[in-house]
């Protein structure tokens, strides 16, 4: 048969900038595109993520074909499913992304006791254990990381693979079974192109005044590339790239400094990922063992309501439902309201996280723990526990007019808009007016942001103790 590789896609569904493709294609003549389904993973996703998973991998099938090659689906745990495959190739090297999670790297480890896998780059720019101090021990601070990160030349577009111009055909006689059907998910095109087209657009446009805009919730001022950076449609290193040439090719500091910020914020996503790597606890309880005793309240229909944007704060609801209809939210919103269901409602940041993953297209275990145990002051680099959103002060800075929550709280759009934000001010004659009643058209307040505030900080006290 000779040399038969298997390119096993996890978080890399695209065939440009592909390390682990590039490398599976050198001196085989056979190139075998296998993707597992495996049921601890695909039966715990978001729905609306595993729709977006699914779509992308028909997607990719469709390039494939294109290409000479096609996809080949099989099911079942990795450590069992591979070897399997393998028996049917009589033999065959496997090329993978590397993921950085406590599952996938157990499951690697376990696929590695009996196979040959061969692991490339490409969820991150940075491996984790390349950005560490001089004793060798991992940042905990993100300044300091970020600096380090820096250190190295950044890529460009030049310094990614294209995608490759044929492949080698699939073995006759393998059996692929069929991808599950999924509905598209509105607003996110399933595809590498679209998370190019995406990049390149947000690149040329919204990221020159990414700086200025980014916080507006009723602005497009944010690249909403997230999805297709934790299904890897795009590669870290693209992100980074174009990113790089527009600072290379800005006019003045001040448009640079608007793309500086985002390249900030990809550098958050790696050190998330890095934390993650060196700290698998994370995922189970804070990083900052000060905290493991806070006095979290236990209260269920608070958490209900938080969850289906009924709390009687505008700009909460709004991000809430936001997030449930579309699988997405703003970065804003979610620390808003992540801020709001850990400091005014006083419930457990996991309750948030566990949510999230429930919800989000782009939920990804490092930066979803990473973002809500920053909010709840229990991580790494993290929020002080003092700092506390006011929710409607919140709403008024980041949605000016409340057409955001004109939107998504559409029971408040008739509204002017100063009330919109808090409709709890508005006087009962222009109620009147209006035909608006607190309580019936729009929930009462769970509770006072004042009152909420200094039980959170008696609590948290309590706890650092």
């Amino acid at each position: 048969m000779g040399h038969t590789h298997i390119w096993w896609i996890r978080r890399d569904l695209r065939l440009h900038d592909n390390q682990a493709l590039e490398a599976a294609l050198q001196g085989a003549d056979q190139v075998v595109p296998l993707f597992i389904i495996e049921p601890e993973l695909m039966e715990s996703a978001a729905p609306k993520r595993r729709a977006f998973l699914l779509n992308a991998l028909d997607r990719l099938d469709h390039q494939l074909k294109t290409l000479g090659s096609r996809l080949i689906v099989r099911r079942g745990p990795a450590h069992t499913a591979l070897p399997a495959f393998i028996d049917e190739l009589n033999d065959a090297a496997v090329f993978a992304q590397e993921d950085f999670s406590p599952f996938a790297r157990q499951r690697d480890q376990a696929v590695a006791k009996s196979l040959d896998l061969r692991l490339f780059p490409g969820v991150v720019r940075q491996h984790p254990e390349t950005i560490l101090k001089e004793d060798g021990d991992p940042y905990i601070v993100y300044t300091p990381y970020k600096q380090e990160w820096y250190g190295q030349p950044l890529p460009t577009p030049a310094d990614c693979l294209p995608s490759p111009a044929a492949l080698p055909p699939v073995p006759d006689g393998l059996d692929s079974q069929p991808l599950p059907q999924a509905d598209p998910v509105p607003g996110f095109p399933s595809s590498s192109e679209a998370a190019l087209g995406r990049l390149i657009e947000f690149t040329a446009g919204a990221l020159l005044n990414y700086q200025s805009q980014r916080n507006r919730l009723d602005l497009d001022g944010t690249s909403r590339l997230s999805p297709y950076l934790r299904f890897g449609l795009i590669s870290a290193r693209e992100a980074v790239a174009h990113a790089h040439i527009a600072s290379l090719q800005a006019n003045t500091d001040a448009a640079r400094s608007e793309i500086q910020t985002w390249l900030d914020e990809l550098v958050w996503r790696e050190f998330y990922t890095a934390i993650l790597f060196h700290f698998p606890h994370v995922l189970e309880r804070p990083f900052r063992a000060a905290y493991e005793n806070i006095p979290w309240r236990n209260a269920p229909d608070d958490l209900a309501a938080w969850q289906n944007g009924q709390t009687g704060y505008p700009v909460v609801d709004a991000c809430m439902r936001q997030l449930v209809e579309t699988g997405w939210m703003h970065n804003r919103g979610r620390m808003i309201v992540a801020s709001f269901l850990t400091k005014d409602l006083l419930v457990n940041w996991q309750e948030g996280e566990a949510w999230f993953m429930h919800n989000l297209i782009d939920g990804d275990p490092a930066a979803n723990n990473g973002g809500w145990q920053w909010t709840a002051g229990t991580g790494t680099d993290a929020a002080p526990y003092f700092r506390i959103f006011n929710p409607a002060t919140q709403g008024l800075r980041h949605d000016p007019q409340g057409d955001f929550i004109a939107r998504w709280v559409p029971e408040l759009a008739e509204l002017p808009a100063p009330y919109r934000h808090e409709p709890w001010t508005l006087p009962p004659a222009e109620a009147a007016q209006y035909g608006f009643s607190l309580g019936r058209d729009y929930p009462e307040r769970l509770v006072d942001h004042s009152y909420a505030r200094q039980r959170t900080l008696d609590a948290y006290k309590k706890a650092r103790g």
